[in-house]
């Protein structure tokens, strides 16, 4: 299902400072997450404060790429015109093991019956060269 992904040429990500450790790790095949050292909860969407106690003491590290369903769409309209090529899709929110929900798609087939608490795994998926942190439904 992710091959339909790989010549796939829509606009890629955002990537600032603050997020450029998240996407250099998901390019060597990681999913890495910030955990802050003083209150030591995970944190996404990347940035310089920990939402929960204020400290900028936050360090990337490797999160499990477990997670699990909390809500999703399916999508048969795009927002940008090269993703019809693969509608319709599923966009999910999800909850990180750690902690942390976001958003992302599921490699599913949109007729799937799915459940909020479904169990996801990450899988690395190939857009414009380009790994990014899809979900599918755990076996």
């Amino acid at each position: 299902m992710e091959d339909k992904f790989i010549d796939l040429t829509v606009p890629g990500p955002t990537i600032t400072p603050v997020s450029k450790p998240f996407w250099d790790a998901l390019s060597q095949d990681e999913f890495v997450v910030q955990r802050c050292l003083d209150c030591t909860r995970w944190v996404f969407y990347p940035r310089n404060l920990c939402p929960h106690c204020w400290s900028n003491q936050l360090e990337w590290q490797q999160a499990s790429g477990k997670a699990r369903l909390k809500t999703w769409s399916i999508v048969h309209r795009p927002g940008h015109p090269a993703w019809q090529a693969v509608a319709p899709y599923v966009v999910a929110i999800v909850e990180l093991e750690e902690g942390p929900s976001m958003m992302t798609h599921l490699l599913v087939d949109v007729k799937q019956k799915l459940d909020i608490g479904t169990p996801l795994e990450l899988c690395l998926t190939k857009v414009n060269d380009r790994n990014m942190p899809f979900f599918r439904v755990v076996d």
